[in-house]
């Protein structure tokens, strides 16, 4: 069997296939094909990922395990602080 083979012409006046093209070059030409297995497979890992993530916090969500955390009051600003703060401003 061949092996397969891929050809990958950016356009450069798009900015995200001008950086991708940079960043391609700056790794040596020796380990190119290596570089981009490993950056695709860990593109499909990180939306595996992402995907298990939503459904476990859905699932955990429907369930209601989950605590909600009451609001935090607002708190007040001491006179006192407004007082200094309004001199501050008049200065």
């Amino acid at each position: 069997m061949s092996r397969p083979v891929f050809s990958f012409r950016p356009n450069l006046k798009n900015p995200e296939h001008e950086k991708a093209w940079r960043i391609l070059m700056e790794v040596p030409a020796g380990q190119r094909n290596q570089y981009l297995v490993d950056v695709i497979l860990e593109k499909d890992e990180r939306e595996t990922l992402r995907k298990l993530i939503q459904e476990t916090v859905r699932e955990e969500l429907k369930s209601g395990g989950m605590e909600r955390m009451p609001a935090c009051e607002k708190e007040e600003i001491p006179g006192q602080m407004l007082d200094f703060l309004f001199q501050m401003e008049q200065e």
